[in-house]
């Protein structure tokens, strides 16, 4: 896989928003701001950006670092060395670790509405979205899926150049793993796979490597549907009927795309070397490789979009929020590639 290069650095910091109150998005933030306020100040190469979150400040302040409430997100430059810039927006009701509260689902989707905003007016770089819980949100009226779906809508009117996700790439170490069909049932794979959709999300793809990546010729591989990738077609159809010929219409633009390969050969470091991303059919086939390779530092990543946006690999864990005990990994890894991310726009 190609190393990505480093670009401009883009003018605003990135955005955070804090999710739900009562996980551990407050904590993950808390302790990945102070990792990533360290390396920061000791290393010697382009260092993440700063962030800003949006966000109940008191709840913020209960994680025991510093936090100082500011207005706009460029005073994320002069703050995040020393504390944790917040732009305070509380939640109407209280805030209990570990016990969600319909009541404040819609602060919930105000903050990702304002934060995709600021991103859109040029205040922020990118997009770094600590986890949603979809039980209080869907209480309260919120109709989407997910965070990748409300995203998609409160950007869909913006100019963008190339084909338009939303695409859910997941990211661990040298691998991306990037998803034809999302939560859904294996029953209603076979009629979710189609030669368009495929096609469709091979060009997000291609073009955010390009793009987002910095790689000048992506090389990107298929997955087969059946176990090794159908034999032929002796157990299963869809690699000779839909996904072969995706893959030659995707090579007649220019894409360089492989036919579709058994899945259980794609993933080792040897193959992962052949490769810039792979495009999988569903669910298990992408998540089951990534959090093999990195179980804790894995990140989600919507492509296709006007804005940057990634997102730790990981949910609200209200078991265990409040407790002290919550790993920074992922969220940090979803700083630093939305860094990476949005310093490639900025040469573009």
């Amino acid at each position: 896989m190609d190393e990505p290069m480093m670009g401009a650095r883009p003018t605003g910091p990135l955005i955070v928003s804090m999710g739900d109150p009562a996980g551990v998005g407050p904590e993950v933030i808390a302790r990945g701001w102070d990792t990533l306020r360290q390396q920061r100040q000791s290393v010697l190469k382009p260092a993440p950006l700063p962030f800003v979150v949006l966000g109940d400040a008191a709840v913020l302040a209960r994680q025991g670092f510093p936090v100082e409430a500011v207005y706009s997100p460029h005073e994320a430059f002069q703050v995040f060395n020393r504390a944790i810039p917040v732009i305070d927006l509380p939640a109407p009701a209280p805030v209990v670790a570990g016990q969600p509260d319909p009541a404040n689902a819609g602060a919930v989707a105000d903050w990702i509405e304002r934060a995709v905003d600021m991103i859109l007016s040029g205040e922020g770089s990118g997009l770094v979205t600590a986890p949603i819980a979809k039980a209080p949100m869907y209480a309260a009226g919120f109709r989407f899926p997910g965070h990748t779906e409300f995203i998609a809508e409160l950007t869909a009117d913006m100019p963008f150049t190339g084909t338009r996700g939303p695409v859910m790439m997941l990211t661990a170490q040298d691998l991306r793993a990037c998803l034809v069909t999302i939560h859904v049932p294996i029953d209603q794979l076979p009629e979710l796979i189609t030669a368009e959709r495929v096609t469709r999300i091979a060009r997000v793809v291609h073009e955010s490597m390009k793009r987002d990546f910095g790689i000048a010729k992506p090389r990107l591989a298929m997955a087969g549907l059946n176990p090794h990738a159908g034999e032929g077609g002796s157990i299963g159809l869809q690699e000779t009927t839909i996904l072969r010929p995706a893959a030659e219409q995707l090579r007649g633009e220019g894409i360089d795309i492989t036919d579709p390969r058994p899945a259980d050969t794609l993933f080792h470091e040897e193959a992962r070397k052949r490769y810039d991303a792979h495009i999988c059919l569903y669910h298990d086939q992408a998540l089951i490789p990534v959090k093999t390779l990195d179980f804790w530092g894995g990140v989600n990543a919507t492509l296709g979009l006007p804005i940057v946006r990634t997102s730790p690999d990981h949910g609200t864990g209200f078991d265990i929020a409040g407790k002290g005990i919550a790993r920074a990994d992922s969220f940090i890894a979803a700083v630093k590639l939305a860094s990476d991310m949005a310093a490639k726009r900025a040469t573009r």
